[in-house]
């Protein structure tokens, strides 16, 4: 969905997600070690312990009480006879080594633009209400996306927001009561414990992994905001969106990107911290959007010679090569030539630290910098300015079958334009009275008798107010025309 000096090898970030597993209550094999006396006379041989000498913990009771609120997810992308709609091409572009994983369609149907099965993904569920987290590279660009918890029950999902820097996306399904996982802290994670993950990797539902956690703090190409927990857990395409797992059952990171050369796994797991997907899920509930703040500053790396000719005792900050005109870092009198130190107490080891302390800050909140000039340390105050927000629609989630028999919903803008009607909503299924008439899915419902449809209330409206039978104008490719149904 670049190369790196690491290998000539194809990534693969799938859409898919850990089902992690394991709860508080992780059971010890513990082998107890018996010590082999030297040999006396007349004594017999020591025996060999019967025991296991390796100490493992058991899951299952982590498998038992989070795996019900982690869930799979499908998603439905409207296909062109030359493919997919908003496919790779239209995502940013992301090294191969650690590519995203986008599931691909079958082989494209007719010459008619189709809504078709295109891939699945895992997520978990935060609130009882039915808010559920998952990879903005599942739900990217769909059609429809659909929710299957554990009992088996589907629910069709809206998009609330996507934040493609973190690859994070939140969802809302129409539930109440639902299971929810617990939420814990990525600082209490230490590189060497062990995790667990559940997911649906290929589409096998509810499989369930673990590993150990490789390093932290990870850096990637192109995922400045970012600071994955690498692991060695067993996660594929199929998996991205799931939640990785500490031994007392908390959620500690969203899974995300693999390392492949193959496109499955071989060793490297990349997960998101889950305090970074929880403040986008905060901020998408509370802003509508995500918040960033943002400095104006282009950066680079300092290196062993780039300290030296600056006169730093060592390799560390973030070398300032440029300045926005007008921006925040321009109006507090930064210079190019500053290496950017700290940022409110907190260490810049390495330049890719300082997007994410500056992203991690509300848009007009004073910092307090610590610069390296002229051979000497000093500080200074800069006002946050504002990451620009990414233009993303959300997909509404399917109305039900209605007294036409329908099930429809929005028409995405892009659609709007690709179909070029001003309005109307898309059908996504017909049955009964609708489907007898001849509505077929992909059809858009232009109007109920003379009255124009422009959203789900409106035609729910307009069938309200009619009696026995309705004329529903229809665009169906280029055409458009007037059909007639009994309401049942």
């Amino acid at each position: 969905m670049k190369k790196s000096i690491l290998a000539s090898a194809v990534a693969v970030a799938f859409a898919a997600g850990l089902f992690a597993a394991q709860f508080g209550a992780h059971q010890m094999i513990v082998a107890e070690s018996h010590a082999v006396a030297g040999e006396k006379a007349g004594a017999e041989p020591a025996k060999s312990p019967s025991t296991p000498l390796a100490a493992l913990p058991d899951f299952t009771a982590l498998v038992d009480s989070q795996g019900p609120a982690v869930v799979n997810i499908s998603v439905t992308r409207t296909v062109r006879a030359g493919g997919l709609q908003g496919g790779p091409s239209s995502e940013p572009p992301v090294p191969e080594l650690f590519r995203r994983f986008i599931p691909q369609p079958g082989q494209p149907g007719p010459e008619n633009d189709m809504p078709t099965p295109s891939g699945v993904g895992s997520g978990f569920i935060v609130s009882a209400d039915g808010y559920v987290l998952t990879n903005a590279h599942v739900v990217k660009d769909s059609d429809q996306v659909v929710v299957r918890l554990t009992d088996r029950r589907d629910f069709p999902a809206k998009v609330i927001g996507i934040d493609s820097r973190t690859d994070v996306a939140l969802l809302k399904i129409d539930a109440t009561g639902l299971p929810t996982v617990r939420i814990g802290s990525p600082d209490s994670v230490r590189v060497g414990n062990w995790v667990a993950a559940i997911g649906s990797p290929f589409g096998f539902e509810n499989t369930v992994t673990a590993g150990i956690v490789s390093a932290k703090s990870r850096s990637l190409p192109s995922d400045s905001y970012v600071p994955f927990i690498q692991t060695d857990v067993a996660v594929n395409p199929g998996n991205s969106g799931g939640p990785l797992f500490n031994l007392a059952g908390e959620v500690v990171g969203v899974n995300s990107q693999i390392y492949s050369r193959t496109g499955g796994y071989m060793g490297l797991s990349f997960a998101i911290p889950i305090d970074v997907a929880m403040k986008v899920k905060d901020d998408l509930l509370q802003f509508g959007k995500v918040q960033r703040g943002r400095i104006g500053v282009t950066i680079q790396q300092v290196d062993k010679e780039l300290a030296a000719t600056f006169g730093l005792d060592r390799a560390r900050g973030a070398l300032v090569s440029g300045i926005e005109k007008g921006g925040p870092a321009d109006g507090a009198g930064l210079k190019v030539g500053d290496v950017i130190l700290g940022v409110n107490g907190r260490k810049v080891e390495q330049s890719i630290d300082l997007p994410r302390m500056i992203g991690e800050g509300r848009p007009g909140a004073d910092v307090k910098l610590e610069i390296w000039r002229d051979g000497k340390s000093r500080e200074t105050l800069v006002k946050l300015g504002e990451t620009p927000v990414e233009k993303v629609a959300a997909v509404e989630a399917p109305s039900k079958p209605s007294q036409l028999g329908l099930t429809v919903r929005p028409i995405s803008p892009h659609e709007r334009d690709r179909l070029q009607a001003p309005h109307g909503v898309l059908v996504e299924r017909a049955d009964g009275a609708a489907a007898k008439a001849g509505i077929r899915p992909g059809d858009v419902i232009i109007a109920l008798n003379s009255e124009p449809i422009d959203s789900i209330d409106t035609l729910n409206s307009a069938v309200g107010k009619s009696r026995d039978r309705v004329a529903l104008l229809v665009q169906r490719n280029a055409m458009r025309f007037y059909v007639p149904v009994p309401l049942g």
